[in-house]
């Protein structure tokens, strides 16, 4: 794969992924916790969900470099061959909170990926702007967080393209990456409407940090740093006190083993 400057790469807010693992898990994304094609939109003040301008807080749509050929439709984690690793997070709840984690990581010079639910964005639509000034990704992870995987074709892709449109008039594209909600893989059903959406690449993980169980911080620590490896893709969650507390212990501990927390794209393209 190529190696691309860091520069570039923060440029990026929302990708694709690889080695992935197709077929029905259940997984932890429990509770109420952008182009797809890496286009530029025009330049003025994109809509908002409601149609209102949101001015100066609408944030630019990032130039996002290609992904690899032959990447799967799911993907699980990355190439294990480098030194980097995606801490992905379920964009939900506080917005303090929120902030406060992607605040903590670019101290620490790291970059993370944030799977934002649709009604979330509606409530908080200035957390678009945040993550992406952060040089962090933004993507899709439905529009109200229920359970995806029971849903009928209609409902899940209704879920899938509200979320889409709320980026899309928050940031000017639908961010590159798509999440289920309450499920670690996808359906067929549901990986197909994604890609009907725009989404080609569904992004699971291989790593569950269970911190929306709520265990504390050294219990999070503990579960991500037992189970990383290079290449791996952790699944953390916003709005949850524990998970601020230990991230700076994780991203140390990352460190220490030589590894480094990017963006998804940059995890793929590097």
């Amino acid at each position: 794969m190529t190696f691309l400057h860091r520069r570039t790469v923060l440029r990026a807010a929302a990708s694709g992924a690889l080695v992935g693992a197709a077929g029905a898990a259940a997984a932890g994304c429990a509770g109420p916790d952008g182009t797809a094609d890496g286009g530029v939109a025009a330049r003025g003040p994109a809509a908002s969900p409601g149609g209102a301008s949101k001015g100066p807080d609408v944030a630019r749509p990032p130039v996002l470099p290609p992904l690899p050929a032959g990447l799967p439709a799911q993907i699980e984690h990355g190439p294990r061959t480098g030194n980097a690793v995606a801490l992905t997070f379920h964009g939900q709840g506080d917005p303090k909170t929120a902030t406060d984690m992607l605040t903590a990581a670019e101290r620490a010079g790291a970059r993370l990926t944030v799977l934002a639910v649709g009604d979330w964005l509606d409530a908080q639509p200035r957390m678009a702007r945040r993550v992406l000034d952060g040089g962090h990704e933004l993507g899709n992870h439905t529009m109200r967080h229920l359970d995806i995987s029971t849903m009928s074709a209609a409902e899940a892709a209704a879920e899938i393209h509200e979320c889409a449109e709320r980026l899309r008039g928050l940031t000017g594209g639908i961010g590159r990456w798509f999440r289920p909600s309450r499920t670690q893989y996808a359906t067929d059903q549901v990986a197909r409407l994604a890609r009907e959406a725009g989404y080609p690449h569904v992004l699971s993980y291989d790593v569950d940090s269970l911190d929306f169980t709520d265990p504390g911080a050294e219990a999070v620590r503990r579960t991500v740093l037992d189970a990383v490896r290079p290449g791996s893709v952790v699944s953390l969650h916003f709005g949850h006190a524990g998970t601020v507390a230990a991230l700076p212990a994780i991203l140390d501990g990352l460190h220490r083993r030589g590894l480094r927390a990017v963006t998804t794209t940059e995890l793929l393209t590097r």
